[in-house]
């Protein structure tokens, strides 16, 4: 089901049909695009003085507008949840990024010891995984993952040695990260009873 879809069957009416706010002013946070979200559940854009939809947004995203999103009333940053809501439009679609296992394993990080390490070696791995998708340059962009597919074929001594690099980056970055923690670790608990940092491989 769409969004706009969705907003009718729960009696909403479509954006274009929406009074714009009374006097909203244009509002700009150092060059940063504000998009406000009110308790109809609309986003409204205050640069462009009207309401926008959540594939406007992904737009946004897709070309690298820098963006946040406020609550109306209290103000509060809700940029994650609308990040959120994209990612589960387009896992809900034809063509899924993350698998059923891998998202129970993230859900699993949660309150674990080690989500914070998760979180930025995901972070790290995406930025590393960007620039080896830059070093493909300029044939790359714009394919399906269908003709990625019959591109990364076709490319296959190169797409080896890239991914060679890259998962050999990835797994010096996990270690370097591991390390970190330990001497941090240590320097807290110094005299922690049973605490052993892990071998070295």
């Amino acid at each position: 089901m769409s969004i706009k879809q969705s907003a009718a069957a729960a009696g909403i009416a479509p954006e274009e049909n929406l009074p714009a706010p009374a006097a909203e002013p244009a509002t700009v946070e150092s060059g940063i695009r504000v998009l406000k979200k009110y308790p109809n559940r609309r986003l409204y854009d205050t640069s462009a003085s009207s309401y926008i939809t959540l594939a406007d947004v992904k737009k946004m995203v897709l070309d690298r507008q820098d963006f946040v999103v406020r609550d109306a009333k209290t103000g509060e940053d809700l940029t994650r949840s609308i990040l959120l809501q994209i990612i589960l439009e387009e896992e809900s679609g034809g063509v899924p990024m993350f698998s059923s296992p891998m998202l129970a394993q993230i859900i699993r990080f949660y309150g674990h010891a080690m989500q914070g390490l998760m979180g930025s070696y995901l972070e790290k791995n995406i930025q590393t995984f960007t620039e080896l998708q830059n070093r493909l340059g300029d044939p790359a962009k714009g394919l399906t993952p269908e003709l990625w597919t019959q591109f990364m074929n076709g490319q296959a001594p190169v797409m080896q040695g890239l991914m060679g690099d890259y998962l050999e980056q990835s797994k010096k970055l996990f270690v370097q990260m591991q390390e970190q923690m330990t001497k941090q670790a240590e320097t807290l608990f110094p005299a922690l009873p049973g605490f052993l940092p892990p071998k070295q491989r």
